[in-house]
């Protein structure tokens, strides 16, 4: 009930997120029951229909994507002050943030089901009605319990993905987060540890050891040397040095106002050292699939171009209209966009890092120091968006080729939901990642920062990245196209 409340109320840019998100799942359900029709209608044939099961899989895997996406940046779930006294804790805004996921993909499918029973003749009313028949198997009775099944792989794995990502993480003790995230520094630099902090220029404060030598409250190893050679007898423990000399010169011991007050007797083992230690936050490291993805990208382009030149007779036929090859160029296609994918965090993180290099302006500080910190947040999806497109451009289908044919119905909708859903999950990352700064830039504006600076810094990282990854793209949808080329 709540979740249902939380959907109704919502603003309507979030609004259309969720609809984004029960389209594509729509469209991934339709994908699913047109596999399952092509089986009911191919009974002899059920290899090509468990291929045509295994050709959803990403379309499902982007409407996945595009759904966790959605679920983190819905301000509705996020965790505010307040809300954990009224029961609504970490715990409960994932379970809400899973059931408004949930809710979503469930009316993609119903919608699904509603197109496919339209297509299939058994429902009447619409323009469209048995436009299919033959293709969806409209003689054969609907297996229900499949067809629900298979409708319910989106919600479900939807849901899951969203609980997954979003579930609260137990916090660490204080201590051991302090050791495992917190660098030492002493005073002025020098390490030291104490048993209790000070407030800072509690010891070193300009003037105040000078200050106490100039009224005599101090006693100094010097001064002491001194008195000790005049013939000054030394205070006793526990009585100023007035009273000494008053004691000395017959009179009574008067209190004097700039005699300090005898200080308590400390105990052995309780002193503190005079360094103190001050805890900065470690540097947040680099991403660390750089190498690996460069590796796994060379691996793919590698396996496709051996499986090219080489002549095979495992040929593994495309979705319709694809061109067809080796099964190895498959394989080489999904090592690239793995590598891709897992190369773009790193390589977001060296634009910023190459961007502040070489005696940086305001500008080009701000924009390379945005680019470092969002780099996880905004490589990974800008990485699928680049394997999609190179997929997208090495799959399809050539003039010059014989293998290929016109593109049909269902391979234009898989590639629509592909890179409908990938491309939306970048925008989602975008609008995250300026939630996340959300802070820094309103002090920014108070420190007197012009907007324009700031949205100069956005139009910078953008252009960057749009200069290194545009390229990149080409690059290897070019040779990824090539083994299917020379066909």
């Amino acid at each position: 009930m709540l979740a249902l409340r939380l959907t109704r109320g919502a603003h309507p840019a979030v609004q259309l997120r969720r609809l984004l998100v029960a389209a594509a799942s729509a469209g991934t359900g339709f994908l699913l029951l047109s596999a399952l029709g092509y089986a009911m209608s191919h009974p002899d044939s059920p290899a090509a229909a468990t291929l045509r099961l295994a050709w959803c899989a990403p379309p499902l895997a982007a409407t996945i994507h595009l759904a966790v996406a959605v679920a983190r940046t819905d301000p509705g779930t996020r965790p505010r002050p307040g809300l954990a006294a009224a029961g609504l804790g970490p715990g409960r805004l994932m379970l809400v943030s899973a059931t408004t996921t949930a809710l979503s993909c469930l009316l993609g499918s119903m919608l699904a089901l509603l197109v496919f029973l339209h297509l299939r003749g058994d429902l009447r009313g619409m323009p469209f009605d048995g436009d299919a028949s033959q293709f969806l198997a409209a003689d054969t009775p609907l297996p229900l319990p499949a067809a629900l099944t298979l409708l319910a792989l989106t919600p479900a794995l939807a849901s899951a993905a969203v609980a997954l990502l979003l579930r609260p993480k137990l916090a660490a003790p204080a201590a051991t987060k302090a050791k495992a995230k917190a660098r030492p520094y002493g005073r002025f630099g020098v390490s030291g540890r104490s048993a209790d902090r000070e407030t800072f220029g509690a010891y070193g404060r300009f003037g105040a050891r000078l200050r106490d030598a100039v009224r005599g409250g101090a006693t100094t190893p010097d001064t002491a040397s001194a008195e000790h050679a005049a013939g000054a007898a030394p205070a006793p423990a526990g009585r100023p040095p007035g009273a000494a000399q008053a004691g000395q010169n017959g009179g009574a011991p008067q209190a004097s106002a700039i005699d300090p007050a005898p200080a308590p007797a400390e105990e052995d083992g309780s002193r503190q050292a005079p360094d103190d230690l001050t805890h900065f936050p470690v540097p947040r490291k680099p991403p660390a699939g750089l190498p690996w993805g460069i590796t796994i990208l060379t691996a793919g382009l590698a396996v496709e171009t051996y499986a090219g030149r080489v002549t095979a007779d495992d040929t593994l036929a495309l979705p319709t209209a694809l061109p067809t090859g080796p099964t190895a160029v498959l394989v080489g296609w999904v090592l690239a966009a793995v590598g891709l994918a897992l190369a773009a965090p790193g390589l977001t993180h060296l634009c910023g890092r190459v961007l502040q290099a070489v005696r940086p302006g305001p500008l080009r500080l701000l924009a390379g120091r945005g680019l470092m910190a969002e780099a996880t947040r905004i490589g990974r999806p800008l990485g699928v968006v680049c394997a999609v497109a190179a997929a997208v451009y090495a799959m399809a289908p050539r003039p010059d080729s014989a293998a290929t044919a016109a593109i049909g119905p269902l391979s234009a909708l898989g590639a629509t939901v592909v890179a409908g859903a990938t491309v939306t999950t970048l925008f989602m990352a975008a609008l995250e990642a300026r939630q996340a700064r959300a802070d820094t830039t309103a002090a920014l504006l108070r420190l007197g920062a012009p907007t324009a600076m700031l949205r100069g810094a956005a139009a910078l990282r953008a252009g960057v990245l749009l200069a290194v990854f545009g390229p990149l793209t080409l690059i290897v949808a070019e040779l990824a196209a090539l083994p299917l080329a020379a066909r």
